[in-house]
């Protein structure tokens, strides 16, 4: 009797969450705006990322198999070879001797300050100091074919 009762409410429970929003906040808590990129991404809004990417597309595709403009076409990229994700963009000597994988963490650095990441790159791009805006668009690449 007490087994089918707690399986009553669990299902209760789970069945209720599926129709009242269960996994949404009930109480809005701040989202991180500092930290370890591992934890801002926890917390990453991935559509924030996509309205942010619209500052990239002036360089920048993004959809698999579009062409590459001034920058190569960021399908991918997560988890790509620096200067490897796109076999046929010119990349600058720098990015291709800084050698590894765009993970989070590198992402994170080169969003933040490309010069400071890869000295001699072209990327005009001076940087997004705001990490919570760097998680965010990291989010939104790393759903792009990543």
């Amino acid at each position: 009797m007490r087994a089918a009762l707690a399986f009553g409410c669990i299902a209760a429970l789970v069945i209720g969450g599926l129709y009242f929003g269960a996994g949404q906040r009930s109480v809005e808590r701040p989202r991180l705006s500092e930290g370890p990129i591992n934890l801002l991404l926890a917390d990453a809004d991935v559509r924030a990322g996509a309205r942010l990417f619209r500052q990239c597309a002036a360089c920048h595709t993004i959809g698999r198999g579009a062409p590459d403009l001034n920058g190569p076409n960021l399908y991918g990229v997560l988890g790509a070879p620096i200067a490897g994700n796109r076999p046929n963009f010119a990349y600058t000597q720098a990015l291709r001797s800084a050698g590894g994988e765009w993970d989070a963490e590198r992402m994170d650095a080169w969003l933040r300050n490309p010069q400071g990441l890869v000295p001699g790159n072209r990327m005009t791009f001076t940087g997004m100091p705001n990490a919570r805006e760097r998680a965010d668009l990291i989010a939104y690449l790393g759903r792009q074919g990543s």
